[in-house]
């Protein structure tokens, strides 16, 4: 999901806009001074008159020691107003140019590359239509807590896991997966996680948190419920004529779509085969994809198509988290 022309016009007339309100501040500072101290005002007319012939010497002439004259006599009428304007009281540089970005001077650009206010413009785009804006808030690597994880190598067995390998230490190899899935997303891309385990333990959290450090590199992310995702697809078959959130196109282009709690939704046909289509397209253009959740590998078997769940198989990491509810741990011990 890349920025759409009309975004992509909105953010350069956010910038018509800046440019507009510290032109208009600067004129009202000049004129205010203009009349507090005329000696600048006629400095500035001094300026006018001299940049006047420097552009037509520019015009009819190739530069030249006249041009060079002229334009060493505007700096140094330029020069004179720093020590009027602090002899009454003003910073020396209260008549320059106003700049919101002084790296860009509110272009969005220097030397043809985007300047850092413009990637924050982007960023802040992509994570209103990312849907992970209030999750974000919360979710991320810093407030993950290993501690919630039993680290008793006497459970591994209640949960499936290996000999000696506990919750905590199961979920710590699955953080270093989704650590290298994020460093991996520029070189290898297209890279998909399948986050599977019972209710409350953190795959929500986990998938923003991946989600989160992603649209941080100015990276489309999409999030959804189940729902609302087979809702999107719903519309976009049969409702066309109405005011679409996201096309098929934002489905299976944005750079990373997050489908949540898969298994919620009321499964049929159509769900099947949107759900494959989608899955596959994104897959044959390279774009990733993290699912998540509450069911079993075997009741994404027997729910879904075969087709969907050789995609999930071939082209997926699986991710098992085990462990005890969150929220509940959370309100038990208050925190």
């Amino acid at each position: 999901m890349n920025l759409s022309n009309s975004q992509l016009r909105s953010i350069a007339d956010e910038y018509d806009r800046i440019r507009r309100a510290n032109n208009l501040k600067s004129m009202e500072r000049r004129e205010a001074i203009h009349e507090e101290i005329p000696e600048i005002a006629g400095i500035d007319r001094e300026i006018i008159r001299f940049s006047i012939q420097e552009a037509k010497h520019r015009l009819y002439h190739s530069g030249g020691a006249s041009s060079e004259d002229i334009h060493a006599r505007i700096q140094a009428l330029t020069a004179k107003k720093r020590p009027l304007l602090k002899a009454h009281g003003y910073p020396e540089d209260y008549l320059d140019p106003i700049f919101s970005c002084p790296y860009c001077q509110d272009t969005g650009t220097i030397d043809g590359q985007e300047c850092i206010c413009y990637k924050e413009k982007v960023r802040d785009i992509l994570f209103d239509r990312s849907n992970l804006s209030e999750l974000f808030g919360e979710a991320n690597f810093s407030r993950f807590r290993l501690s919630y994880y039993s680290d008793d190598p006497e459970r591994a067995g209640e949960y499936g896991l290996e000999e000696g390998v506990t919750p905590r230490e199961n979920m710590r190899q699955i953080l270093a997966v989704c650590r290298e899935f994020i460093a991996g997303f520029h070189s290898d891309p297209g890279q998909n996680l399948l986050i599977h385990g019972s209710a409350g333990v953190g795959k929500t959290f986990l998938s923003s948190c991946i989600g989160g450090e992603l649209l941080c590199q100015n990276k489309s992310v999409l999030y959804l419920t189940a729902y609302r995702f087979f809702k999107e697809l719903e519309n976009n078959t049969f409702h066309k004529e109405e005011d679409l959130s996201y096309s098929i196109e934002d489905l299976i282009s944005c750079d990373l779509l997050i489908i949540d709690d898969l298994g919620t939704e009321l499964t049929n046909s159509f769900i099947n085969s949107q759900l494959f289509l989608c899955l596959n397209e994104r897959i044959m253009r390279r774009k990733s994809t993290i699912i998540n959740t509450n069911l079993s590998l075997q009741r994404i078997q027997s729910v879904y198509s075969e087709r969907v769940f050789s995609r999930l198989i071939e082209s997926y990491t699986m991710l098992h988290i085990v462990g005890e509810d969150i929220r509940l741990l959370k309100a038990l011990s208050g925190n």
